[in-house]
């Protein structure tokens, strides 16, 4: 097996997990841990999406909840710390992607002659 067959079946494992968990998240899970979201099945498809994807983390964040490891408020506090160097480190990224995909962008060849594909006599 190759490396390319490896990372294939590796995200496909990843994703059949993660489809897994979203069932049972959205379908039992979602119930249990938030009394807001009782009732409300209209919003669970949007976020297949999102469980899919990080799924462990809300296998996580479910069991914290479930067995009460974190109180209320310090549940929240550390997600609420970071959102500040999150915004800046961001930012910052945003600023530099769009600043080296300017500086290495390729210029059209002023040899290149341009090469008519059809001539239209075939609609």
């Amino acid at each position: 097996m190759d490396i390319a067959q490896a990372l294939v079946m590796g995200m496909q494992a990843w994703g059949i997990i993660g489809a897994i968990v979203a069932a049972v998240f959205l379908t039992i899970g979602m119930d249990r841990i938030d009394e807001d979201a009782r009732g409300a099945y209209i919003f669970r498809p949007l976020l297949i999406p999102g469980v899919l994807l990080i799924w462990p983390l809300v296998l996580w964040r479910w069991w914290q909840i479930e067995t009460e490891a974190a109180g209320w408020a310090p549940r929240y506090r550390a997600v609420r710390a970071w959102y500040g160097p999150t915004v800046i480190l961001m930012s910052i990224a945003i600023v530099v992607i769009i600043i080296t995909g300017l500086s290495v962008r390729q210029t059209w060849p002023a040899d290149a002659v341009p090469v008519q594909l059809s001539d239209g006599a075939g609609q």
